[in-house]
């Protein structure tokens, strides 16, 4: 008798990243049956992205008891000393993404130095065995002055990727899919994974 899928556990309960992830990971869930997460938010407490995400996927899999996936992201501006950071998501305290990068740009406001790059850490707990690893997926580029584009979310819209002369939020999806943060942060962990449970 043939094995059902193995069940994957999200830990977000952001439904942007819940589609995007789905849409990113898609081809490689092969084999895997990736369920929402309904639990208790943890306290991301963490310093770093890989620590938050590590919290995150930790709760996952102890609310649950299945093996689970949680990503923790934001972007980091050279001018601004790699601010916002992991705060990227509260930086102007109302969890509004225009008012995010409103801040954000009023902050950098005749700065010359438009360095910045969206982070996404990827991580993956089970609880089975207790193993835990930690991807993290970078997406060089620099910041606008101005927000354009109606796709995406987050700072998608003041962010234009390395290679590319239009905003991320001006990207279709598939097209910011195949190149995001998340998309390599997930692509490195996705094999491991899969080593793991297969």
């Amino acid at each position: 008798m043939k094995a059902g899928p193995v069940k994957l556990v999200l830990a977000t309960h952001n439904a942007h990243k819940v589609e995007e992830l789905r849409r990113i990971l898609g081809p490689a869930l092969d084999g895997f049956d990736l369920v929402g997460y309904d639990g208790p938010e943890p306290v991301e407490d963490g310093e770093t992205f890989e620590q938050n995400a590590l919290i995150k996927a930790r709760a996952a899999a102890a609310h649950t008891g299945l093996p689970s996936l949680a990503d923790d992201s934001g972007i980091r501006v050279a001018a601004l000393g790699g601010a916002p950071g992991i705060h990227s998501a509260r930086y102007a305290g109302t969890r509004d993404d225009r008012d995010n990068y409103t801040l954000l740009l009023e902050r950098m406001r005749g700065v010359a130095d438009r360095g910045a790059e969206f982070c996404c850490a990827a991580a993956f707990v089970d609880p089975t065995t207790g193993f835990e690893h930690v991807e993290l997926g970078v997406w060089p580029g620099e910041l606008l002055t101005e927000p354009t584009g109606t796709h995406g979310f987050g700072y998608d819209p003041v962010f234009r990727p390395e290679g590319r002369t239009v905003a991320s939020a001006e990207l279709t999806p598939d097209e910011k899919n195949a190149i995001s943060h998340r998309s390599r942060a997930f692509a490195a962990l996705l094999p491991v994974v899969r080593e793991r449970l297969t």
